[in-house]
């Protein structure tokens, strides 16, 4: 972990309490091009009422449309749970260079808690890097499933 690491997931957990606010689940994203912020996204799949807006699949389609090209190989994604494998999948197919991301989901973690995805028998491997600032994305996950468990 870096501090540019570090610098990159407090935007994707600002993006996270985005989701947070809206009652979804806090999840947030961001993809980074040298040295830049080039797309977000942040959990919307219940708002939107639509499966694939995970925050990394909405901030995937944003770096796509900006860069104008399907290839983020020189580009970095920053989300704030560990990745499921549809997005884990779409990391790959669209050769992410890195993948960093907070907290574990133990229930779908697609790189280490359930399944890894990111084996090396692709044809393009992501690097991953696990456990930055996951605390706090923890923390605001558990706040969440707190609040929804008191309402229900």
């Amino acid at each position: 972990m870096n501090d540019q690491d570090v610098l990159y997931m407090k935007a994707a957990l600002a993006e996270a309490q985005k989701a947070f606010d809206l009652d979804e689940v806090p999840v947030g994203c961001v993809i980074v091009k040298d040295d830049h912020i080039i797309a977000r996204g942040y959990n919307r799949r219940e708002t939107d009422r639509h499966v694939f807006n995970h925050a990394e699949m909405m901030a995937i389609d944003e770096a796509c449309r900006r860069l104008g090209s399907w290839r983020l190989d020189e580009c970095t994604l920053y989300v704030t749970l560990e990745p499921c494998v549809m997005c884990s999948g779409a990391m790959i197919q669209a050769r992410l260079k890195r993948c960093v991301y907070g907290a574990l989901e133990p229930k779908s973690g697609a790189h280490q808690s359930v399944i890894n995805v990111f084996h090396p028998e692709y044809n393009h491997q992501v690097e991953v890097e696990a456990g930055v600032l996951a605390e706090e994305s923890g923390l605001l996950l558990k706040t969440f499933f707190k609040r929804l468990r008191k309402v229900k």
